[in-house]
């Protein structure tokens, strides 16, 4: 088994840029390599953790607050935990930093209009017509991280090359050993 030193992979973007889908497949690949890994997912705390809060910026910023509690109490249990919120403002992803300690950011970059294309669930067409209000990327802002650990660009690197980034990156700062357990 490997040592069992956990942190939090804090997976922050616009809507449809591929946080869940990186998360998903990095979580894979460290579960290859004996690790202890949970998923907190955006849409599934949204159903669960904080079904009682809406999209208001008060409630957004609550919700990551929730979501930063539970990571460090299973980062400090030695558990890798892998996020992905859309996470929009900068204060309370450093807020949910300091609270973890263990905090890798990693920013998935991609192009609003690419963003656009991808939205299998309608939700930016329904913004874009104004049914839905404050909508990150369209009605209410995305605040790019100012200093990632990591970022990927998903609309220039495949899901791969992007996993495979971010384990690489992983091993360069310490959080990995470089071989396999």
């Amino acid at each position: 088994m490997c040592d069992e030193r956990g942190f939090t992979l804090w997976f922050t973007g616009l809507p449809c840029s591929g946080k869940t889908t990186l998360a998903d497949a990095v979580a894979e690949e460290l579960r290859k390599r004996g690790l202890k890994v949970e998923r907190l997912d955006g849409d599934v705390v949204r159903r669960t953790l904080s079904r009682d809060l809406g999209f208001s910026r008060e409630d957004r910023e609550e919700n990551i607050r929730r979501v930063a509690f539970v990571a460090k109490l299973l980062t400090r249990n030695g558990v890798v935990v892998l996020t992905s919120f859309v996470s929009p403002y900068r204060k309370v992803r450093e807020e949910a930093r300091k609270e973890i300690g263990d905090f890798v950011e990693v920013y998935v970059k991609c192009p609003l209009e690419v963003c656009m294309q991808r939205d299998v669930k309608g939700m930016y067409k329904k913004a874009l017509a104004g049914e839905i209000k404050d909508f990150t990327g369209v009605s209410d802002p995305y605040e790019e991280p100012l200093n990632p650990e990591i970022i990927v660009e998903t609309n220039k690197e495949s899901v791969e090359a992007c996993v495979s980034k971010i384990l690489k990156e992983l091993e360069g700062i310490g959080y990995l050993p470089s071989e396999r357990c």
